[in-house]
């Protein structure tokens, strides 16, 4: 396993010269494509087992992570500083039942939740208000995830014998834009 020890961590090689909240965003990076590989997996898993509602709600989360980590590549890019594209660990691809993978996901948020936090303290350490800025964004983004992967853990715990129910409760919940959203940092290349 790489830094971290889960599965999806990043494989990222500091550059000399940066600054820590530059080393730290290009980490940071690394890690919201691991967890789009994570989810990729966790979709494909749920994919497998002729779940479309969880698989579809993972492949979003998938799609959402990678977005994070586009936009991070672009206030780089913005700012003149170096980027550097990582390579990821493969993740994790099988589960001891349907609810593994959610109660994975939740760990992952919580440990990005953290990364975030970090990312912050470092911009306010060095005095980067712009960067600090930057990361606000990101963690109210993240107080949404854990508090959407959190209720959907109790979801898929309490109707672990009737999965169909899981199902039932996803086509009902989805929908909808996320308001985040809306103010959501730039992505570089657009919206791909």
């Amino acid at each position: 396993m790489c830094e971290g020890g889960s599965p999806g961590a990043a494989l990222v090689v500091s550059i000399p010269g940066m600054s820590r909240f530059t080393d730290a965003l290009n980490e940071q990076i690394a890690y919201e494509f691991g967890a789009s590989q994570q989810y990729v997996a966790i979709a494909v898993y749920y994919d497998a087992q002729t779940l479309p509602q969880l698989a579809a709600f993972f492949y979003r989360q998938a799609v959402e992570e990678r977005n994070h980590a586009m936009m991070m590549v672009e206030y780089l890019l913005d700012a003149d500083e170096q980027v550097v594209v990582p390579g990821v660990e493969a993740p994790q691809v099988s589960f001891a039942d349907v609810v593994a993978p959610v109660q994975l996901a939740l760990d992952q948020e919580r440990r990005v939740t953290g990364q975030i936090q970090q990312l912050a303290i470092t911009a306010r350490e060095e005095s980067d208000l712009v960067a600090e800025q930057f990361m606000h964004w990101f963690l109210q983004e993240q107080r949404e995830e854990v508090a959407s992967m959190s209720e959907l853990l109790d979801v898929v715990t309490r109707s672990r014998d009737d999965v169909m129910d899981v199902e039932d409760y996803l086509a009902r919940e989805s929908g909808g834009e996320n308001p985040l959203e809306a103010g959501a940092p730039p992505a570089a290349g657009g919206a791909l």
